[in-house]
């Protein structure tokens, strides 16, 4: 795998790895419609946006083979399961193939894990044959003891993935989560790492360390390894007062 990751410029297979990700929000229509012409051309594996944005991105993705990836309870995870299960059914509807789900971290926390568990069932069951499930558990926020038990639930509950971070928090994605992950739920799940990956280096050192997909805003920069290349999500700024 070493030699197969070995660092060159332009990679263009690494779009396949890439949720081309826009979930600010001031985020314009118009900024999401570049996303999506974006991950048309480097030939992303999705374009992941809040549920606000999920018909329009359906709609600009069609024929493309690219999925509609949709963010269920973020970026906090604090809504109630009752909520989360609404707003999954609510993005299948309007298109969602893949859905990212934050979990209660404060339940986990807690060490409440049937809580953690129910509500990550409830949003399985819900896209059960309609969406793929990744599962954010904000690795940022959690001891390793904490990871290995957010990542066993989401296994248990029968989540697709396990996802590192929101990108929302303190927290970024890390080699060490990312190898203590993979090395939790095996082939049982897939990984994806997600938040502070912007850079071809750095995403083909998650890819090693087990990431089976990255959430990123730097897809460009990834695929072509121009930490400088032009992209849509360089330009959507916090607009100034």
């Amino acid at each position: 795998m070493g030699e197969q990751l070995e660092t060159v410029k332009y990679r263009p297979e690494l779009g396949k790895y890439c949720d081309h990700t826009v979930l600010k929000a001031y985020t314009k229509r118009e900024v999401v419609e570049a996303i999506c012409e974006e991950a048309i051309r480097y030939q992303t594996a999705s374009v992941c946006v809040n549920p606000t944005h999920v018909a329009l991105v359906k709609e600009k993705l069609k024929g493309s083979g690219i999925k509609t990836c949709c963010v269920i309870g973020f970026p906090l995870g604090a809504n109630t399961t009752a909520t989360k299960v609404f707003e999954t059914r609510d993005a299948i509807g309007n298109g969602a193939e893949e859905l990212d789900m934050v979990i209660n971290i404060g339940a986990l926390r807690d060490g409440d894990h049937q809580a953690v568990y129910q509500d990550i069932k409830g949003v399985v069951d819900a896209a059960s044959g309609k969406a793929t499930v990744k599962v954010i558990i904000e690795t940022g926020y959690l001891t390793n003891e904490e990871i290995v038990a957010a990542s066993a639930l989401c296994v248990k509950a029968g989540a697709d993935y396990v996802k590192t971070s929101t990108g929302f928090s303190t927290g970024v994605a890390t080699v060490e989560d990312v190898r203590l992950m993979k090395a939790t739920v095996g082939n049982a799940a897939k990984i994806k790492a997600s938040a502070g990956i912007k850079t071809q280096e750095k995403a083909l050192l998650m890819i090693e360390a087990g990431a089976d997909r990255l959430g990123v805003s730097s897809t460009v920069q990834i695929v072509t390894g121009n930490d400088r290349a032009p992209s849509v999500s360089n330009n959507n700024k916090e607009p100034a007062k």
